[in-house]
């Protein structure tokens, strides 16, 4: 058994002794996107801290809880919080959840962010749905030797998003007349935000929204053949030409501005599945 393996089993064992759910949907709700989580008839509620081998998230907008219950009849697994390449964690341990849902039993992927467009078609408090991503962070949580039991050494990347989620998503916010957008999301390592060369830079490599998050999940859970939806919610706009300060306060009040439509469009997709 590899020590990787070894963690997971004893995250698991943990998880088991409060709740006997076997999840089918695994949730992470990024910055100020836990909205979501009010939607679980929750079974068990943990803290980050309290699971072995978690790390524990240091982002002040992230709640830290693990919670396992039901959405709509569906049984579910939500991280109200996630981790970060900028925190110091290796990618390893950033994915270390996304090993673990899967060992419970989750088979598809739902992933949130909050990002700065790029693109300029698109606005603050715009969701955009993922169809593709780029890694910039300069790591992979891959990199190391390979766990067979996990995935192949080599997992193919022709369809990291499921389209077969992007159309259903794509039909949810035509009825629900939610405006989305769809396009590229490149991962970047942070902390600080990016230069006017840079949006520049990105832009014309083909990106429409940045981030610091979510592309080593997404990898993770794609080497282990897990079906993914993702979702940005745009909360600055990053225009070179009319670049202005970011405001945090500000990002977060978009950010909470967008949790109705986001929190409908999962809850109905969670439904279709």
């Amino acid at each position: 058994m590899s020590e990787l393996k070894q963690k997971v089993d004893e995250a698991i064992g943990y998880i088991r002794e409060h709740t006997a759910l076997l999840p089918q949907i695994g949730i992470v709700l990024g910055t100020g996107l836990g909205e979501l989580a009010k939607e679980i008839d929750a079974e068990a509620v943990l803290s980050y801290e309290d699971i072995p081998h978690f790390p524990v998230s240091t982002v002040e907008f992230h709640a830290g809880k693990l919670i396992l219950g039901e959405i709509s009849g569906r049984p579910v697994m939500a991280m109200q919080g996630r981790f970060h390449y900028y925190e110091g964690y290796s990618m390893q341990q950033i994915t270390f959840p996304v090993r673990v849902m899967k060992c419970l039993g989750v088979e598809t992927l739902m992933i949130s962010n909050a990002c700065g467009g790029m693109n300029p078609l698109f606005r603050k408090g715009d969701l955009m749905i993922i169809d593709d991503h780029i890694n910039l962070l300069g790591n992979n949580p891959l990199i190391g030797m390979n766990d067979n039991e996990f995935g192949p050494r080599f997992p193919d990347m022709s369809e990291p998003y499921s389209r077969r989620l992007i159309h259903l998503a794509e039909e949810i916010a035509l009825e629900e007349k939610i405006r989305v957008q769809k396009g590229v999301f490149v991962a970047v390592p942070g902390p600080n935000l990016e230069t006017r060369a840079e949006y520049r830079f990105l832009r014309t490599i083909g990106a429409d929204v940045v981030g610091m998050s979510t592309v080593p999940e997404v990898i993770v859970a794609r080497h282990m053949d897990m079906e993914v939806f993702g979702v940005s919610v745009i909360t600055d706009e990053c225009f070179p030409d009319a670049l202005q300060p970011a405001d945090i306060d500000d990002i977060i009040r978009t950010a909470n501005g967008a949790q109705p439509n986001l929190t409908l469009l999962m809850k109905r997709l969670i439904e279709k599945l």
